[in-house]
């Protein structure tokens, strides 16, 4: 099931329509050259970067890995968030927080949408003890949901908030 080659990455299309659902939550998007070492990233080769506001890209990074990292800025707290460079850190729970809302994101997104996400996700080898990103979200997910609602993240609908987390 895992093959990182099929998934959606960030060709202008996508950098588009990432700059404006990101950028109402303050993030920018800087798209390097393809034979640039992508600086903040913390997996590597292909994987978006994240230096204070800033997500780093280029045209081989896969779109789940974008809204991946703007989820950890969305999600944590904004004392990490003002040192942000490169290690998102993070617990459990913000780690669900964080995969959840970037599903939610990529409904937001033209020629992605979550179900597209959802088989990204799974593509490039997430696990998820019910074995696939899919159903995590429909039937494990309860606690990521709570824990983005709690932070005023998504309301009690599912909705984005645009808000990052403040506390």
């Amino acid at each position: 099931m895992s093959d990182p080659t099929d998934v959606i990455n960030c060709n202008e299309f996508m950098l588009q329509q990432l700059q404006t659902l990101l950028g109402q939550y303050g993030l920018e998007i800087e798209r390097i050259s393809s034979d640039e070492t992508i600086p903040g990233s913390f997996f590597g080769e292909r994987e978006a970067g994240l230096i204070g506001n800033k997500l780093i890209v280029r045209s081989d990074t896969p779109v789940h890995s974008v809204l991946h990292e703007a989820g950890h800025y969305i999600c944590m707290d904004p004392e990490r968030r003002a040192n942000l460079h490169t290690d998102a850190e993070g617990d459990y729970d913000e780690e669900n927080g964080v995969c959840y809302l970037q599903i939610l994101l990529a409904g937001h997104i033209l020629q992605m949408g979550r179900a597209r996400m959802l088989r990204d996700m799974d593509r490039w080898g997430y696990s998820f003890r019910l074995g696939s990103a899919k159903a995590w979200f429909e039937q494990d997910a309860d606690d990521a949901r709570q824990w983005l609602q709690h932070f005023n993240i998504i309301d009690s609908e599912q909705q984005l908030t645009g808000l990052v987390r403040n506390r």
